[in-house]
């Protein structure tokens, strides 16, 4: 009897490290608060939900602060939503071993992690398009709508941030597997049933058509067939862009998985008339030459990126030039600026000598373009350098100090070349990510 005893203690014994394993992993729920992770719940966690968006922080970062409320709201509704999203995240200036596993090397660093597979987050951090932008990566690849009252819902539900592509009288088979490639930067859907009053509302007059829609730019396009991954692909990948592309620190990320060269038109001010006139022209020659990308940027708006091109307060504006994306451009022979009068001539004897190879070749000035992508990585790394400089500086300063002599006082407590903790986190603040 006292055997039976024994051993059925030790039977409850080894089951007590399961149920304690069993019960730590429901301690988590999605209830629409931010979940504060350490380096023992971290993995937790992101095996436990589908869809975890982790903030990378530090706590004396001024960005990192800025963005906490955000999460906050953001966290509401997102816990709402049919495959809820956890927002949590993680002191990295704490938890350095986490730091290292996922390359974290400047603050804040946003990942969502999807089946446990981690995606750097490079969206807006307001709270409402920060949801518009994490509802799209827990979308289903391929939305199937039956009816027209599901396509206008669709589209309405998928707001403005994204490019939208409809299939009407596509089969799902067709672009399912393009729909998984470009899931992060569009929204896929197929219509199995619908009116011609959807036809007359969305412009095709015929079967099968995959139509785009750039909400934000009010652009759409049809497109005909042939229904081949190769074309189909192709028409996917020059609409993920609107006709001409306002070039800005954001949308500058999105030209960095395009191989297309870039005809970039440098105007005065982006919001003058004639710069709109001027942009509004560049749109038909950009529908027409879909190999390249079309882009536009203002000297007042961003100065720094025009300099670039080798553009001054006294260059004659507008200016066009082939950008290769990175650190080379191309100046076409006889079309080094556009004048007021028949701008529409001008813009289409600049893309006949581009082609037919009548160009100068030219580096860029001052940073390279994978900088300007890449400017807040480039710029932590200065910041390190610059600290690590003072540290030796300041540890050879200590090293040359004379020894203190008998009857001689120090009369400076602190040391007068030390740096005090406070002022050694204000160096590594100058590393925070800029928004």
């Amino acid at each position: 009897m006292q055997l039976l005893l024994v051993l059925a203690l030790s039977i409850s014994l080894s089951l007590l490290p399961s149920i304690s394993s069993s019960s730590s992993s429901n301690q988590f729920v999605i209830d629409g608060k931010v979940l504060e992770l350490t380096e023992s719940t971290f993995d937790t966690v992101i095996s436990t939900f589908d869809y975890v968006f982790v903030d990378f922080y530090a706590p004396w970062c001024g960005h990192c602060k800025h963005l906490s409320p955000e999460l906050d709201k953001a966290a509401l509704v997102l816990a709402e939503l049919g495959a809820p999203i956890l927002i949590a995240k993680v002191n990295a200036d704490k938890f350095t071993r986490l730091a290292r596993k996922y390359e974290i090397d400047g603050f804040p660093t946003l990942k969502i992690f999807m089946h446990g597979v981690p995606t750097d987050y490079f969206g807006p951090r307001k709270a409402e398009l920060l949801v518009q932008y994490l509802k799209k990566f827990v979308a289903s690849d391929v939305a199937i709508l039956k009816s027209d009252s599901d396509i206008i819902n669709f589209v309405e539900a998928a707001g403005t941030d994204f490019p939208i592509y409809v299939g009407f009288g596509v089969d799902e088979s067709m672009i399912s597997n393009l729909a998984i490639k470009y899931k992060k930067k569009a929204w896929f859907s197929v219509a199995k049933d619908f009116s011609e009053d959807v036809m007359v509302l969305y412009d095709f007059d015929k079967v099968p058509a995959l139509a785009s829609f750039h909400p934000n730019y009010n652009e759409h396009s049809i497109f005909y067939g042939p229904f081949e991954d190769q074309f189909l692909e192709a028409f996917i990948k020059q609409n993920l862009f609107p006709l001409v592309l306002p070039i800005n620190r954001e949308t500058l990320k999105l030209l960095k998985d395009d191989d297309r060269k870039v005809v970039l038109t440098i105007v005065e001010d982006e919001e003058d008339e004639k710069s709109k006139e001027l942009i509004k022209l560049l749109k038909a020659a950009a529908s027409a030459n879909r190999d390249l990308v079309f882009g536009y940027v203002g000297f007042k708006q961003w100065e720094e990126f025009s300099e670039s091109f080798e553009i001054t307060k006294r260059t004659k504006l507008p200016k066009m030039v082939v950008w290769d994306g990175n650190e080379e451009y191309f100046s076409v022979i006889g079309s080094e600026s556009i004048d007021e009068h028949d701008q529409g001539s001008q813009i289409t004897r600049f893309l006949e000598g581009y082609r037919e190879g009548s160009v100068i070749q030219k580096q860029i000035s001052g940073q390279s373009f994978m900088g300007y992508i890449n400017s807040l990585i480039g710029m932590r790394l200065i910041y390190i350098i610059v600290f690590m400089v003072a540290v030796i500086m300041l540890l050879q300063t200590i090293n040359k100090e004379e020894p203190l002599r008998v009857g001689t006082r120090d009369t400076n407590d602190g040391g007068s070349s030390s740096t005090s903790p406070a002022e050694s986190k204000e160096v590594h603040r100058s590393g925070d990510k800029e928004d």
